[in-house]
């Protein structure tokens, strides 16, 4: 079972910055699809950012032009670079990994865009 466990998260201003990182416990090259989601109070679970492993890249439509995912396969990692945050960011953010059949889940990180 592959384990995922995500860093990063924080308080930031508006219009402000974060980077997000999802360590996996195994080799990332094994694992066709990674990817970040969210989850507001009160609402589900949406994609943020996905990517395979040919770097084959997707966006939510409020994350394009903002957020930029990437993974490294030397250090089994997915990074999630956030720019110009807004309050409506404000959400727990997951590490998802889909190797044959299975979805794997981080235990999520709090991110909060406040002034």
């Amino acid at each position: 079972q592959v384990q995922l466990v995500e860093s990063g998260g924080g308080l930031v201003q508006p219009g402000g910055s974060l980077r997000l990182t999802c360590a996996a416990s195994e080799s990332i090259s094994s694992i066709y699809l990674m990817g970040w989601y969210r989850q507001a109070p009160g609402k589900q679970r949406e994609m943020v950012a996905i990517i395979t492993n040919l770097n084959s890249r997707d966006y939510a439509e409020s994350a394009k032009g903002r957020f930029t995912i990437s993974r490294d396969n030397v250090q089994d990692t997915v990074s999630l670079q956030m720019n110009s945050l807004k309050p409506d960011d404000t959400a727990v953010y997951y590490c998802n990994g889909f190797k044959g059949s299975q979805s794997f889940w981080g235990q999520g990180t709090q991110v909060t865009v406040s002034s």
